[in-house]
């Protein structure tokens, strides 16, 4: 099984936090960015966070100034345009690169769990991570949040 639970990444705050730390839960990781056409996808994450958070979901947003440069603030500007633009309140983690040679070992796990395996290609792309740490889905910027086909994915994960 091909798992995320033996990497770890840091917090916005910039400790680091390992992955295993989710055991348990169902996670939805998104590369995040503040001046993006997705951008208002925050919104739709704020909604499922908010929907089933109680159930074990786990929203983790990396913001990547990787696509188009359209992250380029620091942690402490990202966090305060989400919380005054969308009062989000699941976890941002510190920037990561999400493509390229340099890219993030999570990127790095997640980008090749799922045939075919190929780079992140924008921003808002979405990986499902089962309640062992599993990627077990994959889902293109264009789906978005609260979409029909992530939400059953989403539920489907929850009761097992």
């Amino acid at each position: 099984m091909n798992t995320i639970a033996d990497i770890s990444v840091n917090t916005a705050s910039g400790q680091a936090k390992s992955l295993s730390d989710y055991a348990g839960q169902v996670l939805l990781i998104v590369n995040v960015a503040s001046y993006c056409g997705y951008t208002s996808q925050y919104k739709g994450l704020e909604q499922l966070y908010q929907q089933y958070r109680d159930r074990g979901l786990r929203i983790l947003a990396f913001p990547s100034n990787d696509f188009g440069a359209q992250e380029p603030g620091t942690i402490e500007e990202i966090q305060a345009f989400c919380d005054r633009n969308y009062s989000v309140t699941f976890e941002i983690f510190d920037k990561v690169r999400a493509k390229g040679s340099q890219k993030h070992p999570l990127y790095a796990r997640l980008t090749e769990a799922i045939a075919p395996a190929s780079e992140v290609s924008w921003n808002f792309e979405k990986f499902l991570v089962s309640k062992t740490g599993e990627v077990v889905g994959r889902y293109r910027s264009s789906v978005t949040p609260t979409s029909t086909e992530l939400i059953e994915a989403i539920e489907g994960e929850l009761v097992k």
